[in-house]
């Protein structure tokens, strides 16, 4: 199975199962703001033929069709490797303090050298992001994201990073 059927197949087996939660407001927390999210991680852990530091920022609506909200994020590496894209995401509430959030969007990719050359200039990233939410709704979390670009170059190396996130209510960080 391909990179690209694996991973679709996993997400709309994810989406299903969640999809069927009640709407409470223990678990949906609809009223959740606009986010800016800031991370920092290590790029090409899994296999580090391009280990680097990794710096992520994000802006993540708060707009919603259905249970899943947008979100525009660029991606640079200490390696040389930058992305720039938009998808969609979905939060998962445990309790009103854990978020569980699984994103997927297309990047614009440039970058890569001899050590890891991602081989394609369009890379989907897909996420899975575990957070903690605190009383003025920031959130502090860790994630692990891959990037392929679906077997569309002549080679797939793919790669992964680890992050840790801090996402930041709008507001807030606009003082407002």
């Amino acid at each position: 199975m391909s990179s690209l059927k694996l991973v679709l197949a996993s997400a709309a087996t994810f989406l299903f199962a969640f999809a069927s939660l009640p709407a409470t407001a223990e678990n949906t927390m609809s009223d959740d703001p606009d986010f800016i999210s800031v991370s920092a991680g290590y790029f090409d852990f899994n296999r580090q033929k391009d280990e680097g530091a990794d710096f992520r920022l994000e802006y993540r609506s708060d707009y919603k069709l259905w249970v899943f909200k947008p979100f525009a994020a660029v991606d640079y590496t200490s390696t040389g490797h930058g992305f720039v894209g938009a998808g969609i995401l979905m939060d998962i509430y445990f309790g009103r303090r854990f978020v569980l959030t699984p994103s997927f969007a297309p990047h614009l990719y440039w970058g890569g050298d001899r050590k890891l050359d991602l081989d394609y200039p369009i890379e989907f990233r897909s996420q899975l992001e575990a957070a903690y939410r605190f009383d003025d709704r920031s959130r502090l979390g860790v994630a692990i994201s891959h990037y392929s670009n679906a077997s569309l170059g002549d080679t797939n190396p793919g790669t992964e990073v680890l992050s840790l996130y801090y996402s930041i209510p709008l507001q807030g960080w606009l003082g407002k």
